[in-house]
């Protein structure tokens, strides 16, 4: 799924009524208001799932699918930002709510509808960048700024017959990185300083290579205790359905070492996840972990992993843009923490 990483403006404590606000810092640092996340990663998971939280509204959008979910948590509630999906393409959809058993009656606000219209918009990722005060997320818009002006010839030499998609910012001390894919193998990272973000980002380069299927797209990349980073990336399986694999390192930059990162062993897979009753999806596909320490660091606690994605129905066929994509929540089960 094609993403774009979008300029926004301070995320309201209330977020009700319209999305247009004027651009303004946030009140006082994400920092003060969230401890840091601290733990390492173990080298395998269990998962338990939700049913449903998330589907598309009977109203008049005739929408088929909610998909490719971001999400944070701040000032006592849940933000959530997600793909709107039908076979006339795709746009954006915020909604918000205090707890997860709210969120299929959550009001949708429709993207559509702010300065960054209509057209191909997808796959958002929603955080707090602190240098700036500001949070950068599709809601109150400006028009979209671009961090290049075309395919940077280091994509354009490896895609082969791929897309490029899912665009991923995480920030260190030093520099924002913006992590990409292709659907043909490779994992792209181009990065800027952090007192020039978000004004471009450089030539990338090949971060991780693989098979097509073993490194698709939608990667994921978080912080943990300042010392550790995990990249999540979804792979699909020998049976064509969809899951996460997992690696680690101790700089953004690389390298990256395996960790939970096979069939075997994946990060969250079907067959690693626990349903109540019969399993609503057998395919866990593009997400984001919840947060609630929701600046551009992405730092995550491997003691209390929770990961909101979308699924489909086993039975599900037809036009990939009209499949009715839902949206739940794997919890980690067995912590040692």
């Amino acid at each position: 799924m094609r993403s774009l990483i979008l300029l926004a403006t301070a995320i309201a404590a209330a977020f009700a009524g319209p999305l247009l606000v004027p651009d303004e810092p946030i009140s006082g640092s994400v920092d003060a208001l969230t401890a840091r996340q601290t733990g390492s990663p173990p080298s395998s998971f269990r998962w338990s799932s939700s049913g449903v939280l998330i589907g598309p509204k009977s109203d008049s959008r005739n929408i088929a699918g909610i998909k490719d979910p971001s999400i944070v948590y701040y000032n006592g509630q849940y933000h959530v930002f997600a793909s709107t999906a039908q076979s006339s393409g795709y746009n954006l959809v915020y909604l918000s709510f205090t707890d997860f058993s709210q969120a299929d009656s959550a009001t949708f606000n429709y993207l559509d509808q702010t300065p960054i219209s209509s057209g191909y918009r997808a796959a958002p990722q929603v955080f707090c960048f602190e240098p700036q005060g500001l949070w950068y997320n599709p809601s109150g818009w400006s028009s979209p700024k671009h961090f290049y002006s075309g395919t940077p010839s280091t994509v354009s030499a490896n895609i082969g017959s791929g897309y490029w998609v899912d665009m991923w910012v995480i920030c260190d001390a030093s520099n924002c990185h913006l992590f990409s894919s292709d659907d043909n193998g490779h994992l792209y990272r181009s990065q800027t300083s952090l007192s020039s973000f978000p004004n471009g980002m450089n030539e990338p380069v090949v971060a991780l290579s693989d098979s097509k299927n073993a490194l698709f797209e939608a990667s994921n990349v978080y912080s943990v205790g300042g010392a550790t980073y995990l990249l999540v990336v979804e792979a699909i399986s020998s049976d064509g359905k969809r899951y996460f694999r997992l690696w680690t390192a101790g700089s953004l930059a690389g390298p990256w070492t395996r960790l939970a990162n096979t069939e075997a062993n994946p990060f969250a897979r079907a067959d690693n996840v626990a349903f109540s009753g019969t399993a609503w999806t057998q395919s866990i596909r593009h997400g984001k972990m919840v947060r609630t320490d929701a600046n551009q660091t992405m730092a995550t606690s491997p003691c209390n992993l929770r990961y909101l994605y979308q699924g489909v129905s086993p039975s599900a066929s037809g036009n990939y843009n009209s499949l009715p994509w839902r949206v739940g929540l794997l919890t980690r089960t067995k912590s040692a923490c």
